[in-house]
């Protein structure tokens, strides 16, 4: 449970309609196999100790006493278990039968959770045996003990920071006003759904559907454990398809149609982060609900499933593919509305032959073709100085060729020297000033060209740059419009290598694939043998682990050690892991030194959920000390 991960379990076991016994030496097996995964939360189907399906059957006292007997032997067998159990069974009370969910904790039940929603529509008849449950908890006796019966039942635990779990069963995660909403405003990170819901054509996705928006509204961990075939008898079939979601996300999901146990990880301290971010997230005020402690041993979790060395590029073809053509829409759409905003005709684009300068060209076109304008409009300033190299130069010329743009040609060489000359800087001293006069060089050029034409000057900087601080000031950092601002590195390349692969020019997509092929670097220092000299990752690291740390930093605020464990399970075949401290020190030292780069940045779209625009995504000041930080990491 270490950084507030959670391992948790959705088990469908198998089981005989009214016989509870066997039915609780097979739970015992699941807790058992769940248990010896690492899982602390373990949720069976409704109704699994005796079976959903037992109709009239949960009128007969016979059934009603072994389900009380399985109970109590489920609960002993548990004493030593370190985990949060939810069991269904049907429970009397008052004279009256409740669709309930047993919560066990250590050998001890601590808490029974009714069914509020008794559903008698269609193939469902639970009315004629079940009354809805109560929602403020009130006590009711088992085994000679008073237990908390309630849907307001809320199970704490402090081996992880924020952890409350609540639990529905079935039907009512399908009502409107699901007792969720209710549980997650007053504080439940996890909600635990013991269910059996029948399959039927199209009901798996229905049922996904509902999981997955239930932990989007909600902000919180949801984890279904449905009945599985068991449980078929007469007209209904039962699948065992189990869920498992956080925030929108589904988790894990079973394929249905089999016995056994979904296993997934939940971030608690993402769900609280995420809701720490959301000042519209529902806020109850406790009133009506009963918090109770639940024993659980402080420890890492390992983690399930590995973690994406690439949070920002989908690992799926298809939903990769969607979503460039998405983010490329949404660049040109946003360049579109301020070039038809201004009555812009023109745009001057700084083109180098690199990546980002790439994008932000293709990006202009699709906004001039948007338009109706004609792309010749569009001004692609090639700008060779010291650093320059024939690979990037000649691609840059094919690449405004190709796409039919004016090229034009500015050799800056002539007056970069001067101006050493002006300000006394030694033109053999490659030092700061050397490089930053060159990139401040190139924006007058293009500020005073896009005035001659009265056009405005496209940006090209990405995410990752602007977060390192990577960007000359008052040179490549400003421009009238960003179009890239929002789109890490790792995902220009694939929004390029996208583009690449569905153009119908082949002359334009083997450029695109040179440009994706050539080192990331701002080419201000003369070439090597003909070739690049200045690799920008060989000197601030590699942009796939700073894309990774970016991504954690902004979109969950995790803390060092955290994204630090993250990257190391990651990029474990990649990276040692001493590289990527290093890398994560030097990632820190920059984000914050160099927000007062970010804090004036032109305007450009949004489109993602991280960004650093100061007018909405990264409101922070320019001198924040990064010791804190900095601190954890020098110690581990």
């Amino acid at each position: 449970m270490q950084h507030g991960f959670i391992k948790v379990a959705a088990v469908t076991p198998e089981i005989k309609v009214g016989d509870p016994f066997y039915n609780a030496e097979q739970i015992c097996k699941g807790i058992d196999e769940a248990e010896e995964s690492g899982a602390k939360i373990i949720a069976f189907p409704e109704l699994c100790l005796t079976g959903y399906t037992c109709q009239d059957l949960f009128l007969q006292e016979q059934l009603l006493e072994a389900a009380k007997a399985g109970l109590k032997y489920i609960v002993d067998y548990s004493d030593g278990i370190d985990a949060v159990i939810f069991v269904g069974l049907p429970f009397e009370k008052g004279n009256k039968l409740y669709n309930v969910a047993a919560v066990i904790n250590c050998g001890e039940l601590v808490g029974f959770v009714p069914k509020c929603h008794i559903p008698s529509h269609g193939e469902f008849g639970e009315g004629r045996w079940f009354v809805s449950g109560n929602t403020e908890p009130e006590v009711t006796e088992f085994d000679g003990m008073e237990i908390p019966f309630g849907a307001n039942l809320l199970f704490e635990s402090d081996a992880v920071s924020g952890l409350k779990i609540a639990a529905e069963i079935c039907e009512d995660l399908w009502v409107a006003d699901s007792p969720s909403v209710s549980h997650t405003a007053n504080g439940a990170t996890v909600i635990v759904n013991l269910a059996a819901s029948p399959e039927m054509v199209g009901k798996a996705d229905h049922r996904r559907l509902l999981v997955s928006s239930a932990s989007a509204k909600q902000i919180c961990g949801y984890v279904f454990a449905n009945a599985g075939e068991g449980e078929s008898t007469q007209d209904l079939v039962f699948a065992g398809h189990n869920l498992i979601a956080e925030n929108g996300k589904m988790v894990a999901q079973s394929p249905g149609f089999e016995n056994g146990i979904l296993y997934g990880d939940l971030d608690i301290h993402k769900i609280c982060g995420e809701r720490r971010k959301s000042t519209t997230s529902a806020q109850g005020t406790g009133d009506g609900y009963m918090t109770v402690p639940v024993a659980l041993v402080h420890q890492e979790t390992e983690l399930e499933k590995g973690v994406s060395p690439s949070p920002f590029v989908p690992e799926d073809e298809k939903q990769r593919a969607q979503r460039c053509e998405e983010i490329l829409t949404l660049q040109a759409l946003g360049l579109k509305k301020r070039l038809k905003h201004i009555g812009g005709q023109k745009a001057v684009i700084g083109i180098s032959g690199g990546l980002d300068s790439t994008l932000a060209l293709l990006v202009a076109a699709k906004a001039f073709d948007m338009l109706g304008l004609a792309r010749k409009n569009i001004i692609a300033v090639t700008m060779p100085c010291f650093g320059t190299t024939d690979r990037t130069y000649d691609n840059a010329c094919k690449l405004s060729k190709t796409l039919g743009v004016t090229l034009l040609e500015v050799d800056i060489k002539k007056s970069v020297t001067q101006h050493f000359e002006d300000i006394g800087q030694d033109a053999e001293k490659h030092d700061v000033t050397y490089e930053n006069a060159q990139a401040r060089e190139r924006t007058q050029v293009l500020m005073d060209i896009a005035n001659q034409q009265g056009a405005i000057v496209i940006g090209t900087g990405d995410l990752s740059e602007l977060v390192l601080g990577w960007a000359t000031y008052n040179g490549d950092h400003m421009s009238m419009y960003g179009v890239n601002g929002d789109v890490p590195k790792t995902l220009v390349r694939h929004l390029v290598r996208h583009f690449a692969q569905n153009c119908a020019d082949e002359t334009l997509g083997q450029v695109l694939l040179d440009v994706l092929d050539t080192p990331v670097s701002p080419e201000l220092l003369p070439p090597k043998d003909g070739k690049i000299a200045q690799k920008t990752e060989d000197l601030v690291g590699p942009y796939e682990l700073h894309d990774f740390f970016l991504y954690y930093l902004l979109r969950y605020g995790f803390a060092p050690d955290k994204i630090y464990r993250l990257a190391v399970c990651a990029f474990a075949d990649i990276y040692e892991s001493e590289v990527i401290l290093k890398w994560l020190k030097t990632f820190y030292k920059r984000f914050f030194s160099q927000h007062f780069k970010r804090s004036c940045l032109p305007d450009g779209p949004k489109v993602g959920t991280v960004g650093v625009s100061p007018r909405g995504d990264l409101r922070m000041p320019s001198d924040a000390s990064a010791r804190i930080w900095l601190e954890v990491l020098e110690e581990m």
